[in-house]
């Protein structure tokens, strides 16, 4: 025979073994995760300094916080272009990001201004320049929009021009020329003075780009060119030394400021001391990208910047960028370099 509890008496059974042993908190993480759990995100390949030097900062910071901060590393536009991960940012969907002074400038205008057209002769100028004054005014901007830059910036380098169609040898040589350019107003603008058809392009689709000429040319520094194979899909590489560019390291500043002070101390120093290392390293790549790019069959061809110089300033570049970024900023800038405009 089967006995059953009738349906009421069953319920009341069921709600007083429930009382008896009352239910434990669920846990919202697991005992061991971090209690900080952020990404970073930047668009340089895995080989490329920025890529290595910034894991290794993660792995460090993982280490001196006890775990309690973990940030994961997502390298070459994995997660989407540089538009969309600076939107990503802002949205606080992305907790850090590198990204390039003249890109961020579509919302920090006056972050363009490093690459103002052969404004640093060399980096004797450039990292006393934007570790010091210059930097700080563009850090300042960089706050009132809800974003934090960290104090050292990551090295890009120099930008020449490269081509599948002829060597770019004047500035003559760019008219008509259908050059790929970031999102940057300065860069367009530059490009027009020289009579270019400058073509914006994020990088993430710089390769096909010019596999299937939507664009013949584009312009990046020796180690990205070489990292990125765009070598493969272009024939010659002027050295033009036409603007500096670097990463700024940014945060959200919410998600920043979220952290104890303690906290955010050891990453903001990781990072920045991996920036430190990051520069080192593009030195020296520097001086043996040449013999590689060659071996990989590039063209080198000199170029006089002196000229390209002389174009932009008879075509007004120096005077229009002079009254867009203002007299505090410009002044700023050529404190460090001399006369521009």
């Amino acid at each position: 025979m089967t006995f059953r509890l009738p349906r009421r008496r069953l319920l009341a059974t069921t709600v007083a073994g429930a009382a008896a042993f009352p239910l434990v908190a669920i846990r919202t993480r697991p005992a061991n995760a971090a209690e900080f759990s952020y990404k970073y995100a930047n668009n340089a390949p895995v080989t490329h300094p920025l890529a290595i030097r910034t894991s290794e900062a993660a792995a460090r910071i993982k280490e001196k916080t006890g775990g309690r901060v973990e940030i994961k590393v997502f390298p070459n536009n994995q997660l989407g272009s540089d538009t969309d991960m600076l939107s990503q940012l802002r949205s606080g969907a992305l907790e850090f990001f590198t990204l390039s002074g003249l890109i961020l400038s579509t919302l920090v205008p006056v972050a363009s201004i490093n690459g103002v057209g052969f404004a640093f002769k060399d980096y004797d100028q450039v990292w006393p320049t934007m570790d010091g004054a210059l930097g700080s005014l563009v850090r300042g901007e960089i706050a009132k929009r809800g974003l934090y830059a960290f104090a050292k910036m990551y090295d890009n380098g120099y930008r020449e021009i490269t081509s599948s169609t002829k060597p770019i040898k004047t500035p003559e040589d760019l008219s008509g020329f259908k050059i790929r350019v970031p999102a940057s107003p300065l860069w367009t603008s530059m490009f027009k003075a020289f009579g270019a058809s400058p073509t914006t392009i994020n990088f993430n689709e710089v390769y096909s780009a010019l596999q299937t000429h939507v664009v013949d040319g584009q312009e990046n520094p020796l180690s990205l060119i070489d990292t990125a194979k765009l070598y493969e899909v272009q024939k010659y590489v002027a050295i033009t030394n036409h603007m500096w560019d670097g990463f700024w390291f940014l945060a959200n500043k919410h998600a920043f400021e979220a952290m104890p002070a303690n906290l955010r101390e050891i990453v903001e120093a990781e990072f920045n001391a991996s920036a430190i290392a990051e520069r080192e390293d593009l030195a020296k790549m520097n001086n043996t990208v040449a013999g590689t790019l060659k071996g990989k069959g590039l063209q080198f061809v000199a170029t006089d910047p002196a000229a390209f110089r002389g174009v932009l300033k008879k075509a007004g570049f120096y005077e229009e960028w002079k009254g867009k970024f203002g007299a505090e900023a410009w002044g700023t800038l050529e404190k460090a370099v001399g006369n521009l405009a």
